[in-house]
């Protein structure tokens, strides 16, 4: 029977295989389509799976070290302890089942091995121990592809601030022209933010960078006496940290990566969000890389899109929702979660990837990005002026105090408005003093280059300390650099 939605699927159907993986929502528009590969690769299906295995043959690796099994146990599980022994179908359709893909996957391993070793696999560990130490793995890799973006992405916004120390654009609060600033100024507050971030990276690492292996309750019982010992040679194999207090019902570390996470791609939403409202088209003071049907509409045709910008946004909205959830996932009962860890299984490996992808596309931003200074200028102008309205306001204070210069000047911006006169000549007339003294205490007529305070000090400082950090040591290849020029 089929209506307007499609087969209907009777209740008491078992899916195959093929229908459990079909059906498995391993895809999405989003991070499917605009999601940074490598980010990707490290959460796969295929890259979880290995960390599984990693984590496996490093235990049996370290048990043979310590003595508690034999070499050459170790060294048939370590051979056996690969890819080409999973089948994928059977292990998922079990994992169903059990609850768990652990227990499906050390029998698959037992399976591949000669009868003596089999009993060795998994000795001593529970699915926890696995997994948390899979994913530690994971986030380590995580860390090394976010590190290596933000100095993808902080290189050229550091260059951008240089070549534009002095570009004058008008500073906006509330949506409205406030003060002057630079642009070099307002990308220095970016880069600052860049800067903190690959600070937070190295400064979670060493915190959330090791292992777990304590057992069913976090005792290390089925371990026996060796299990400090056990722990310690796995970590060294696995080049994690080890503490002997266990984490695994502690998920605060995993709350700060989410936290990190969620503050990265939140930088890039920030920037992304300059980038769509300086593109408008009544601004137009940058824009995206230009482009053969580069963020075209299917209906009008003069339409470019800022669409990186639009994809980092989205992915920055959902990063931060996910993060409420690795939050909530702190709160598990006794010695084991029940359902609280289920919860991290989706939402960790997202908010990595939509950090890491938010990442991606702020390069492609910022490498592409065509800035016009001709516009900057203009736009300075949009309001009759009234831009530098404090710069008169603070240099009249002395004489009338602060809040008369505040309400003169306030009431000689209402006027400009109406009449189109500049705001130094209806200063000149409302001063409450003869003409030649108002000269005197007004000076020159201020222009928006006298109204710019420390903005070169800051570029300065924004750019030292951004390149003063170490380079990381990972770096993937993004694609062909954007050429990067003003216009």
């Amino acid at each position: 029977m089929t209506s307007g939605t499609g087969p209907v699927v009777p209740s008491d159907h078992k899916p195959s295989r093929k229908e459990i993986r079909m059906a498995s929502p391993g895809w999405n528009l989003l991070s499917g389509v605009f999601g940074d590969v490598v980010m990707g690769q490290v959460f796969s299906e295929t890259g979880t799976i290995a960390c599984w295995l990693e984590v496996e043959r490093a235990l049996a690796t370290a048990q043979a070290r310590m003595g508690v099994i034999s070499s050459d146990d170790a060294e048939a599980i370590a051979r056996a302890a690969v890819l080409e022994s999973i089948d994928r179908d059977r292990l998922w359709e079990q994992t169903r089942n059990v609850g768990y893909p652990i227990l499906p996957l050390v029998h698959m391993l037992s399976a591949a091995l000669p009868g003596g070793p089999n009993g060795r696999v998994h000795y001593g560990a529970t699915t926890q121990d696995i997994m948390d130490t899979a994913l530690v793995l994971q986030l380590g890799r995580a860390m090394d592809r976010m590190e290596e973006l933000l100095s993808r992405l902080g290189d050229p916004i550091a260059d951008l601030v240089e070549q534009h120390v002095w570009t004058i654009m008008a500073a906006r609060t509330h949506g409205q022209q406030a003060v002057p600033t630079t642009f070099g100024a307002k990308l220095a507050v970016v880069l600052a933010e860049c800067t903190r971030h690959r600070e937070r990276l190295g400064q979670l690492r060493p915190r959330i960078c090791k292992m777990s292996l304590f057992g069913a309750g976090g005792t290390s019982a089925s371990l026996g006496p060796a299990a400090r010992s056990v722990r310690a040679a796995m970590a060294g194999e696995l080049g994690l940290g080890v503490d002997d207090v266990p984490w695994h019902v502690a998920r605060d570390g995993l709350a700060e990566f989410a936290a990190v996470c969620a503050l990265v791609s939140g930088t890039a939403g920030r920037l992304a969000r300059e980038v769509i409202e300086l593109s408008r088209t009544e601004i137009r003071e940058v824009a995206e890389a230009d482009g053969h049907l580069r963020g075209a509409s299917s209906t009008m045709p003069q339409k470019a899109n800022p669409i990186s910008s639009e994809v980092i946004v989205g992915m920055s909205s959902l990063a931060g929702a996910l993060a409420s959830a690795v939050f909530g996932a702190m709160r598990p009962t006794h010695e084991r979660s029940a359902g609280d860890w289920q919860a991290e299984w989706q939402a960790v490996p997202e908010i990595a990837v939509l950090a890491g992808s938010s990442l991606h596309h702020a390069v492609d931003v910022v490498r592409g990005l065509r800035v016009f200074p001709e516009a900057m200028a203009a736009n300075l102008a949009a309001d009759g002026g009234l831009v530098i309205a404090e710069a008169y306001m603070m240099r009249l204070a002395p004489l009338l105090g602060r809040e008369a210069s505040h309400n003169l000047v306030y009431d000689a911006s209402k006027e400009c408005r109406l009449t189109g006169a500049t705001l130094f000549e209806v200063l000149r007339r409302k001063l409450p003093l003869d003409a030649a003294d108002a000269v005197t205490v007004l000076g020159k007529e201020i222009v928006a280059a006298d109204y710019l305070g420390d903005v070169e000090v800051t570029c300065e400082v924004a750019v030292a300390r951004w390149r003063s950090l170490p380079r990381p040591e990972c770096e993937h290849e993004l694609g062909p650099r954007a050429t990067n020029h003003d216009q």
